[in-house]
């Protein structure tokens, strides 16, 4: 009896379908600011423009840099919008004055930039997905230090918070990305200059966030996360060919009490995507959490937490049962979980001897599951 060749899943045509009515990514990532993403952005955009596309600017910076501002020349721009925000003049992209334009492809700069209050999308980049659900093909810029899942890593070695972040899924899901490379040094030359911030802030950033580690650091950053973004791009190709299979599945186990959720939430989210695994992230809810005994602060915790989980990519859940362990191993039962992520316990030594700690008693009774411990 012949064999029926594998054919791909219905699932997957639908997929397929739905890539060709939206508009198409492309994304010029790079380790900072100054190395040269707006340009490139614009130098592409004209390049275009000559062969006929028909090429509008939707919104770009160009911080007063005097090369940047040429290419702008001899592109249309769609005027943005002005809003009165405590005195000061914001300038947003009219996204309703794009998708009534509709070019071909539309320009818009920092992606991960938060818009104005009063606009449509909290986000830049929310813009951008209603662009390419329009069927409007887009080209963007962002920095790699404002991925949501890398929060953690830049503040341990810069000290900097950044404010502006995406999830890693909006930069996953790019069609093209380009990697906008720059030395630290010729960076710091470019800085010196004048070809990134005016004369009286240069010194300040080279002493503060521009200083020479902290632009190697995030240049190798730029350069893993590159490596691991084509790879996932090629994997994604293959899955479009060839029926979907099997992956072993993920979860991290979050209480109201965990000491830092949301590092523990990146640290699985990158994990998964390494993985190439789904992964859940599980409020365990025991009867001491139930909600009537749980603050209103602590319940608005639980909430942030697993809407963080959701933009990372995960799924966010929340299941009952009578003690932590019991309820996890439960949880891997039914959604044949193989990988546990857990933050390592914050206990005092003396009750970790006296009782034993979750963690402990959760290796002890997971046969068949791999528990990893992470430190956050």
């Amino acid at each position: 009896m012949p064999v029926e060749a594998a054919r791909p899943s219905p699932e997957q045509f639908l997929q397929l379908i739905r890539r060709q009515e939206r508009g198409r990514l492309k994304v010029y990532l790079g380790s900072n600011a100054g190395v040269g993403k707006t340009y490139a952005m614009l130098r592409e955009g004209n390049r275009l423009s000559k062969q006929g596309v028909d090429v509008a600017i939707g919104l770009v910076e160009t911080h007063g840099r005097a090369e940047t501002a040429e290419q702008v020349k001899d592109l249309p721009i769609i005027p943005p919008r002005e809003i009165e925000y405590r005195g000061v003049t914001l300038r947003e992209m009219d996204l309703d004055a794009v998708l009534a334009r509709r070019p071909t492809v539309c320009l818009v700069d920092e992606l991960a930039h938060t818009n104005a209050p009063g606009s449509r999308f909290a986000k830049r980049y929310q813009d951008v997905e209603e662009l390419l659900r329009a069927g409007i093909h887009v080209i963007t810029t962002v920095n790699v230090q404002h991925l949501e899942s890398l929060y953690d890593q830049v503040e341990r070695f810069t000290g900097v918070k950044v404010k502006e972040r995406l999830p890693d899924s909006v930069i996953a899901e790019a069609d093209q990305i380009v990697n906008v490379d720059l030395s630290a040094e010729d960076l710091l030359e470019r800085m010196r200059s004048g070809k990134v911030y005016p004369p009286e802030r240069v010194e300040r950033a080279m002493e503060n966030f521009f200083t020479p580690g902290n632009l190697t650091r995030l240049r190798e950053i730029t350069l893993s996360e590159m490596a691991h973004l084509i790879d996932r791009h090629n994997r994604r190709a293959e899955a479009d060919r060839a029926p979907m299979s099997a992956t072993d599945r993920l979860m991290v186990g979050l209480s109201s009490r965990s000491p830092n959720a949301p590092a523990l939430l990146r640290k699985a989210a990158r994990l998964a995507d390494r993985l190439n695994a789904p992964w859940y992230a599980v409020y365990i809810q025991t009867p001491a959490e139930d909600l009537t005994r749980v603050d209103a602060a602590t319940q608005r915790a639980i909430g942030k937490n697993l809407e963080l989980a959701q933009q990372l990519g995960g799924v966010p859940m929340t299941f009952k049962g009578p003690d932590v362990v019991r309820t996890i191993l439960a949880f891997t039962r039914e959604y044949d979980i193989r990988i546990v992520v857990m933050g390592k316990t914050r206990r005092p030594w003396y009750r970790r001897i006296l009782g034993g700690t979750i963690l402990e008693h959760l290796v002890d009774h997971s046969a068949g599951v791999d528990v990893m411990v992470v430190d956050v």
